[in-house]
């Protein structure tokens, strides 16, 4: 029988010559660590925290946390490189009701699992004091369930790892967090909540295919952009397939359209076809809200003023 070492040496040789070939593709399992790179002196590291629920279903306004896993990690923000986990926590938390058989099919999280269990919510607490962004993969999901649980996370920034950096711009044929790894040469065992975010860390730590860039420098320039939602209020009746074609959104409870827009000069521009093509230059008020990272992707609204086009 060989060594361990000898097999491991002719396992990874035998895996090279297969991708030399040109004709093969070579997936190597997800071994997870914590140390990424080394800080180069005179830096000082911020932290963010990567997180991932699992939960009773897929509605965030009704079904309930049941799994939560936070990773800190230091990292820098001007260059976007990840240098190392400084913290991890997984908790159970009972729902108070059977978790769904389509939901424990998901996960594999039976009652039994969870019955009696509770979040640490101090330890939680604590690894969110300091913390600059938490980053998820389906943010607009995990936001609300996790506010509603503890609203401690309602003054933190979030970014979304799913949105927030181009992927298919970056050569990626998906980007659900199985098909990043696979394009990135991995494989792991998904769909509980710590190794999925050790998972991501590794994603977001890995140079993106095209422009070499690191994914979590553009995610964090992406989510931290000035987001404005214009509310075309009082528009005229027959506006509505201009504000549609422009993708505009109708709010049924508001009685209004909406559009969000990225960045200053997007917000400009908006204004000024509002002001020429909807409103026809008469005098108008609308609503402008702003979604900055303390409200994006939560249930909450972000704060509105008024602006006379």
């Amino acid at each position: 029988m060989d060594a361990p070492d000898s097999a491991a040496s002719r396992l990874a040789a035998a895996a090279a010559l297969l991708e030399a070939s040109g004709d093969y593709r070579v997936l190597r399992r997800f071994l997870p660590h914590d140390e990424f790179a080394p800080v180069p002196p005179g830096v000082t590291p911020r932290r963010a925290l990567v997180i991932d629920t699992e939960t009773t279903g897929a509605d965030p306004r009704s079904d309930q946390l049941i799994e939560l896993a936070l990773l800190a990690f230091d990292f820098d923000p001007q260059s976007g490189a990840i240098y190392g986990v400084t913290g991890v926590y997984d908790g159970f938390d009972d729902p108070g009701r059977p978790i769904p058989a389509e939901a424990m099919a998901i996960h594999g999280i039976t009652d039994e699992m969870v019955a009696g269990r509770a979040l640490d919510e101090p330890r939680v607490e604590a690894m969110l004091e300091g913390a600059e962004w938490v980053i998820a993969h389906n943010a607009a999901f995990d936001r609300p369930i996790l506010e509603r649980r503890m609203p401690q996370f309602r003054a933190l920034r979030w970014a979304c790892s799913n949105v927030d950096v181009p992927w298919a711009a970056e050569g990626f044929s998906g980007s659900k967090l199985q098909y990043l790894a696979t394009q990135q040469g991995f494989f792991f065992e998904g769909h509980r909540s710590e190794i999925d975010c050790r998972a991501l860390l590794e994603v977001l730590s890995r140079p993106l295919l095209k422009s070499g860039a690191a994914p979590l420098g553009v995610l964090l320039r992406t989510a931290a952009q000035p987001r404005l939602r214009f509310w075309a209020t009082g528009s005229p009746f027959e506006s509505k397939d201009l504000l549609k074609a422009r993708r505009y959104r109708w709010d049924a409870e508001r009685r209004c359209w909406s559009l969000t827009v990225v960045g200053d000069e997007a917000a400009l521009a908006e204004a000024d076809w509002l002001r020429s093509e909807v409103y026809r230059g008469r005098r108008a008020e609308i609503e402008v809200e702003v979604l900055d990272a303390t409200v994006r992707f939560s249930d909450r609204p972000g704060p509105r003023r008024k602006r006379m086009l």
